[in-house]
This record gives structure tokens, sequence and C-alpha cells, in this order.
């Protein structure tokens, strides 16, 4: 008999994939658990133990509880049923937890709206969830308001009134009627992803989907009522604000949540706070591992680091110096069918599909072609599958398991048909992968229009409308470009402009609207722009010429939110920015 695989903390791999199936498996069985109720369960075994902390304060698993009751004696105050949709956009923070919590419970669709977005995607978000309510935080009322009035959702403000007339209602445990309870099939929240092309859509999720999250993961981690949780990611993702927050708190832990990421408070915090556990994307750990030494850093206590987009060489940079104990790697999007996890602890791997999972959690490589952003077919007109160390774009079968997007005709487009045999359909991931010999994936690279950047999926298209309405400019080309030390693709556009174009006044424009994220860091004014024989703009060519002002015919103009004018990019610049004494 085969020993156990063993993980890169000396634990059976074997184990950890049972036990996180065990903890889902009874999902199914019981169709009116929902996660609400879950949380509940564990709300009345903790009592007063601390469940979110944060700068802000905090909230015990008792006063957690109360407040999304609250909430859910609120929103049927308020007129809310099952099914509507109520828009949510705050900061991250505790109450943030409650009220999705609390709304759930009752059956209302909570749309978590990215709190970065502005103007015209921000409108855009909240339109296409159809909500009765917009519920914001005072700091983002006044973003909030233009949104709420153009989608016919009341804009509710989480001020002190508000706070004082919830505080009034009734904490008891609610009982509901057949007719009003969702169910696991229920939507439970709409997560926008920018998806490959366009505005950012909204990803439907149901509750069977954020309890086996939830579940799933903590499984995974073995998470116990003495872990804590450091998340420092967005509460609107589905990783910040549904794996970060319910791995630990269905098992009886704790997440601290800190709003932004800070490179130079993150040991002190984790030590101060006492975490054991960490949720990253990679960017953030390549930050830490580029940060000077912290005397907290050799006193923490993690004992596992869980996230995704880890690149081998900061990967291994960071083990050896910080010395986590474990760190589990996976690859997911809200929208996909599948997931792979890096049980193994293998540097670079984004998982594998053990045996036992091969007959559910069916995925396949199929050729890809570039230049026509589709799958490559043979002559018989089926997709060609990759052999080991080939990359392709993944793809899932699809079995009763796509959720999709609010947007069907989004949807079906992520569905590719007559693959491998006539009349079969498949989920496309939008991501080139290879698998090697053994099994395990890698991340190659996005496909189509979409470029990753600080752990966001950039939509091209967005960002060239943006561009395109400042005055003067005729034509804009926007890609990634590959910046040395850094992860994923610093945004670039290239623009052709008129006679008297204001560069100076782009930044200040395109702040008003697009996050920080998806503002390009470089600008190049072209002559013309090539297309292709179907009038598609060429954007491979210019990502492989980069930023360097050195080897490009045309002007180049940099800038940041903390250089926020579009400035020459010379020599000195462009060295000090490879150098990281400017940071992007």
């Amino acid at each position: 008999m085969n020993a156990p695989a063993r993980t890169n903390a000396g634990r059976s791999v074997n184990s950890d994939w049972l036990r996180a199936l065990k903890l889902t498996a009874a999902i199914d069985q019981n169709p009116r658990r929902t996660l609400p109720l879950a949380f509940e369960e564990i709300a009345r075994e903790r009592g007063d133990a601390p469940a979110i902390l944060s700068h802000r304060g905090g909230l015990t698993f008792r006063e957690l509880a109360e407040k999304a009751r609250r909430y859910a004696r609120w929103g049927l105050a308020e007129g809310l049923r099952k099914g509507d949709a109520v828009a949510l956009a705050m900061e991250s923070r505790p109450d943030y937890v409650a009220i999705w919590l609390g709304l759930t419970r009752i059956g209302v669709v909570v749309a978590l709206v990215n709190s970065n977005l502005v103007g015209p995607a921000l409108a855009h978000c909240v339109g296409v969830a159809n909500p009765r309510l917009l519920i914001a935080s005072p700091a983002l009322a006044d973003i909030c308001a233009p949104a709420a009035q153009q989608s016919g959702a009341r804009l509710v403000i989480c001020d002190d009134a508000h706070e004082a007339a919830l505080t009034a209602l009734s904490a008891a445990p609610l009982e509901l009627d057949a007719q009003t309870e969702p169910t696991i099939a229920d939507h439970a929240l709409y997560i926008y992803t920018s998806g490959t092309t366009g505005l950012p859509k909204a990803a439907i999720v149901s509750h069977k989907r954020v309890l086996n999250w939830g579940q799933w993961f903590g499984g995974l981690l073995d998470v116990t009522a003495a872990d804590r949780m450091y998340n420092c990611l967005p509460l609107y993702h589905s990783v910040g604000g549904v794996v970060a927050i319910f791995a630990p708190l269905l098992a009886g832990g704790s997440v601290f949540l800190r709003e932004r990421f800070s490179a130079s408070a993150f040991w002190s915090d984790v030590v101060e706070q006492d975490c054991t556990l960490f949720q990253y994307i990679g960017e953030l750990c390549r930050y830490l591992v580029n940060a000077p030494e912290s005397e907290a850093e050799k006193r923490h206590r993690l004992r596992a680091a869980l996230g995704n987009g880890l690149r081998p060489d900061v990967w291994a940079a960071f083990e050896e110096r910080f010395r986590v104990p474990r760190i589990l790697e996976f690859y997911a999007a809200t929208e996909s069918n599948f997931s792979l996890y890096n049980v193994d602890g293998e540097p670079g791997a984004i998982g594998r599909i053990p045996g036992f999972l091969a007959a559910s959690q069916v995925v396949r490589l199929v050729k890809y072609d570039m230049e026509n952003d589709a799958a490559r077919r043979g002559a018989d007109g089926l997709c060609i599958a990759c052999g080991p160390d080939e990359p392709g774009e993944a793809i899932a079968r699809v079995a009763n398991d796509f959720e999709g997007y609010l947007d069907h005709a989004a949807s079906q487009k992520k569905i590719l048909r007559d693959v491998f045999k006539p009349g079969d359909a498949w989920m496309r991931s939008g991501d080139l992968m290879r698998k090697d010999s053994r099994g395990f994936f890698y991340f190659v690279d996005r496909v189509g229009d979409t470029f990753r950047w600080k752990g966001e999926n950039v939509a091209t298209a967005e960002v060239a409308q943006a561009i395109a309405s400042y005055p003067g400019v005729l034509d804009v080309n926007v890609y990634g470009v590959e910046a040395p030390g850094r992860d994923g693709r610093a945004g670039m556009a290239a623009i052709v402009a008129a006679e008297g174009f204001d560069i100076a006044g782009l930044y200040a424009h395109l702040a008003a609207q697009l996050p920080a994220y998806a503002r390009p860091l470089f600008v190049r004014l072209s002559a013309s722009l090539e297309v292709t024989e179907t009038f598609k703009h060429r954007k491979r060519e210019l990502a492989a010429e980069g930023f360097d002002p050195r080897a490009l015919p045309d002007p180049v103009f940099f800038a940041t939110s903390e250089r926020p004018i579009y400035a020459a990019l010379d020599l000195a610049l462009y060295e000090k920015i490879l150098a990281g004494v400017v940071s992007i």
C-alpha cells in the first residue's frame, strides 16, 4: 500500500481532501440550511468569543448573529422579499458582513459593489443588479447618489441615525415560513468580475456555493476555534469577502480585518492580533518579500497562508524568509464551475485534481488561437487537446454546475460547445495554463482583452472607453505590459491624439471614471495604431514592445495615483521604476 502524500508542512494530503469533502458532502442533504443558518449554529456555540476584529472595532459571534438578525428584520420592514436585490457599497468593516449575512437570511440577493468604482462603471454595476436599495457608508454616499438615482434604487446611508433605528429592532432568532426562507438553490450574492471584455459583469453566487466555499476551505486548512485569519483583501470579492471570512468563522475561529494592505504594518498586525492564517494574493507576498526586515516578522504564529497568484520565485523567497509552515495555493474564479487546489505545497503550481475527484472535476486544456481569440479546432471541427506542458485554455465540463452571470448572453459566451464530441458543453476559463506529467496545473496568462494588475482583472475595453471620452483622443488601444519584478501586467495605452492634445489633464479625467488599479500607468502617443485584417487593434505587438523609452519611436508618459499627472518617461525615470525606487 502506498504511503499517503505529504504537504510541505508534513501533513497528510489525503486527509486534507477528505476533511473538506466530509464538511461539504452534507450541504445537499439539507436544502434549507443556508450559510446564515450554519453561522447561527456556530454562534450559539461560540457566544462571546471574538468573531470579527478590526481597527474600527469588532463583533463577537453573538453580536454578529444579533446584528445580522436585526438587518433581516430591517429588510422585512423595508418591504424586501425573497428574490429582491440590494446593492452594498462600503469599505471593509465588520458591519459589511452583518449586512449581507442578515439580508441573505430572508432571501434577498446582495450585490457586492466594488467600493473603488466611480462614475459610469459604478452606475453600470448598480444598474445591472436592479436593486430596490443601495446601502452605502457615509464616506461613499456622495459617490453613490448618482448611481442610485440612475438605477431607481433608494439610497440608504449607514450613519448614526440608521444605526439607532437598527438597534431598536429585535435581535431574537427569526422564524420564517417556507415561502420566505431561502434554499441553497436560491441566489445569495452578485459578485462582480471583469470577465474578458467590457464593463464588470455580475456573477450569480447561490447559497450553496457560499456555504461550500466556507466549509471547503475550512476543511482544507483544518481550521479550529484557535485560529485567526488575517484578511486585508476587499470584501466585495469572493475570496476576501466569503472565503477569508467564513472558512474561519464556520469552524469557530475568528478574522482580523484590515481595510487596506500595508507592508510596513503587516507583521506587527499579525503578531498583535495573534493571527495564525493569512489570506493572500500573490502581489501581497511580493510586497512583503521586498519590504525591509521587521523585528515582528520573526515572532509571528502564522501556520498557513492561503491564496492565489504566488509566483514561483516569490514563493521560494516568502517561504525562506518568513518560515510560514504551509502555503495553500489555489485557482478559482467567481463565475467558474471549477477550482484547482495545490494541497501538496508544490511551488509554482496552482493545483491538481486527485484521482478520487477526477470523475466529478473534469478539466481539460485545449489549444488556443491567440489571433482569433478562440479555441483551435481540427479538420473534424472539434477542439484539440493539449499535451503535457503545452499551454492551452482551461475548460471544465458543464453538468448543471455553471451559475453564470445575470446577463444571459454573457453566460452563453462562456460556454464552449462541440468540444470533444458534437453537442457537449464546457465552460471557458479565459485562462491559459499548462499541465505537467504529474498532473499539476500552472498558470500561464489571461486570454482575450483582460490583464491582471494589483490582484484585479482589468478589462481593456472599459479603460479604452474612459480614455476615448477625453477631448482630443482620436484612437486608443489599451493593453498590459510586463513590469520586471512585479506580478501581473501594468496598464498601458497607445493613443492617437489631435493637435494640441492636453495630456496633463488626462489622469484627473481617468480618476473620475476608473479605480486606481485600472488607470494606465503608461501612455504612448502614436501617430497611428495598427489593426488586423478584421480591423481589431493589435495588442500583442504593443505589449511585447513594453515601455522602455529607448526602444520606442513614440514619446511615453508615466503617472500613478501618487504622481497624478502624466509626465515624460525619460531614461532616468525608467531606471528608477526598474530599480523599485519609484513605485508602480
